[in-house]
Order: structure tokens, then sequence, then C-alpha cells
């Protein structure tokens, strides 16, 4: 597969794919990342990650960010998918599933992190409404 094969997959590909660097900056987002977001990556890179980071969510994802921007480790790693809310352009949140990527160079020093996006709002509130059902029936 060639470079031009890869950059079409990333760029026009059905999930959302973005990086940021060490401090939580934007620098790639995707077609994928353009269409669940709703900002263009025009806006988008450069931008913090609190883009897309409800606030109240803001100071604990924060606190994990630097810990493994320290320490290059995630307890999120190896492939496993992590189900978070993210903020739209539009301000309405959704429930996103993703998995990260560390990004490092020729000596290991990590250099920030890729992730894969997925929106899964009408998954997990199906499965919120069955709870909610198999409660009143408890």
């Amino acid at each position: 597969m060639d470079e031009t094969m890869i950059a079409t997959a990333l760029f026009s590909g059905p999930d959302a794919i973005m990086a940021a660097d060490r401090n939580g900056l934007i620098t790639f987002w995707n077609g994928g990342a353009e269409r669940l977001f709703g900002f263009s990556a025009e806006h988008a890179i450069g931008e913090s990650l609190d883009l897309i980071i409800p606030k109240r969510l803001r100071a604990r994802h924060w606190a994990g960010w630097h810990q493994v921007m320290e320490t290059g480790k995630s307890r999120y790693g190896d492939g496993d998918m992590l189900a978070v809310p993210a903020v739209r352009a539009d301000g309405s949140t959704i429930s996103v599933e993703f998995v990260i990527h560390p990004l490092a160079d020729n000596q290991g020093q990590l250099l920030g992190i890729a992730a894969t996006l997925r929106d899964v709002t009408a998954r997990f509130e199906e499965t919120r409404e069955l709870r909610r059902q198999l409660a009143e029936r408890g």
C-alpha cells in the first residue's frame, strides 16, 4: 500500500481520527472527526482538546493526560476501548468510544497521542433505557 492510499484512508475513512501533541493541542483532524464533532479541520487544528471535552470532565481528563505524558503509559492502551461523553460544535453532548495510539519519536520519547473515535450515542441510550426498564421491574 503506497502513501497516497494510506493518506486517503486516514483522511476520508468513516471513523474520526485525530492526534494531539504533548500539550494537548490538536495536530490532526480527519473528515470523520469533522462529521462526528462538527468542527472543520481548519477550526480544530491548533485548538486544545478542551474543544470536545465536556467542562465537567476536563480536570479528570487533564490529570490523566499529564500522567500519560510523564510516564508514557496509559491504563487505556493496547486496544482497550473507552467510552466517554464528548461535545459537538453545536454544544450537544454525544457518547464516543475510542482507542488511543501513542505517538513516539525514534528514541521512544512520547510526542503525543492519536485516537480513533466512533459515535456510540444510540447504543449508550438504548442500554440506559434497558437498565431503566429492568430497574422498574426489579
